[in-house]
């Protein structure tokens, strides 16, 4: 990672049906500054069935009239190309690793030594997937676009039961592309409250506003669709970025991330930038030893070189014990 928010370049179905494709969109996460590039291990048949009846059929959006079997069989990644990819990708420093959405494909990950396992908002529900890649005791990332409270409290549950508790929960809108509205990013920070997890954001959105404000809320993973050019077509081009728009994004979340320092206060006033130029207390008229400290010869000035203004009215009506010429820092030290 080069910052504290690990940004995925999701892959999906953005290489098109070509693994030079795939290459060169994993080139261009590396490019634009991603920390990974993540795939999805399915196929058509460990998804659904192939039916064309009603419920299986989409009706409106960017997949309109495909049914379920058709969309994946045309979106996925085949197989025999995640280990030249996981390679490649580790040839540039990334780390690569993939959404399973069935236990043959969590085997099939483990052989290529995944370090992450991610699971799809819409397999929320499936707690036997969740646990069968959890007790591979790596850690999970898991998308919470189509769960309820409890959804997610027995997916959390279901982690934990087989020992592993590194968790990330992604605030996600299952909309493709889905709108600022529906962020509703103000979850994140209860999100990490309640179930004491890691916090990130999976963005469907066609802005980078979604990941710079969940990077300010506590999110230490976005989650970003990353495709080479979107008039290419195919299933996700509607909703994913281009690597110049990517690599924006990843630029606004480093500035996020520089901005949002630390929670400590500021003990040493020494390590605060300007403090010198705070109010201090100063003697303004020379003064002769004897001389009483009034209003007008001892005053709270700029710069910060002299006592703390708080001691204004403790000094005044007493007298110094030497001469002192006219914009000398006062001491407590000069009083008799």
């Amino acid at each position: 990672m080069t910052g504290n928010t690990f940004i995925i370049a999701e892959l999906s179905a953005n290489h098109n049906g070509s693994i030079e494709t795939a290459k060169r969109t994993i080139l261009a996460a590396k490019e634009a500054g991603a920390d990974a590039v993540k795939l999805q291990t399915y196929t058509a048949d460990t998804l659904t069935i192939d039916c064309r009846k009603d419920c299986f059929v989409q009706k409106g959006g960017l997949w309109d009239g495909y049914s379920l079997y058709e969309l994946y069989r045309k979106a996925y990644t085949p197989w025999e190309w995640h280990n030249e990819l996981f390679g490649y990708a580790k040839s540039l420093g990334l780390c690569c690793f993939s959404t399973p959405f069935d236990n043959s494909a969590v085997d099939f990950l483990e052989k290529l030594d995944t370090p992450i396992y991610k699971i799809a908002s819409f397999e929320i529900t499936d707690t036997k997937l969740i646990r069968y890649a959890a007790s591979k005791g790596k850690p999970m990332i898991i998308s919470t676009g189509t769960a309820t409270l409890s959804d997610l409290e027995l997916a959390v549950r279901t982690c934990r039961e087989v020992g592993n508790d590194n968790i990330t929960l992604l605030k996600c809108t299952s909309a493709y592309p889905a709108t600022l509205e529906m962020a509703n990013l103000r979850l994140i920070p209860e999100i990490r409250k309640r179930f004491g997890v890691k916090v990130g954001v999976s963005d469907h959105s066609m802005t980078d506003t979604i990941a710079t404000t969940a990077v300010a809320l506590g999110a230490t993973v976005i989650e970003k669709h990353l495709i080479l050019d979107r008039k290419m077509g195919g299933a996700d081009s509607g909703f994913s970025m281009e690597p110049e728009e990517f690599a924006r994004m990843c630029a606004e979340v480093r500035n996020v991330e520089k901005c949002l320092g630390s929670p400590d206060f500021p003990t040493d006033p020494d390590t605060i930038p300007g403090r010198s130029l705070c109010r201090s207390l100063f003697v303004c008229e020379d003064m002769k030893k004897g001389d009483v400290l009034t209003p007008t010869n001892l005053r709270s000035i700029r710069p910060g070189n002299g006592l703390h203004p708080s001691y204004l009215d403790e000094c005044i009506g007493k007298t110094v014990n030497r001469d002192i010429e006219k914009g000398t820092p006062f001491s407590l030290d000069y009083i008799q």
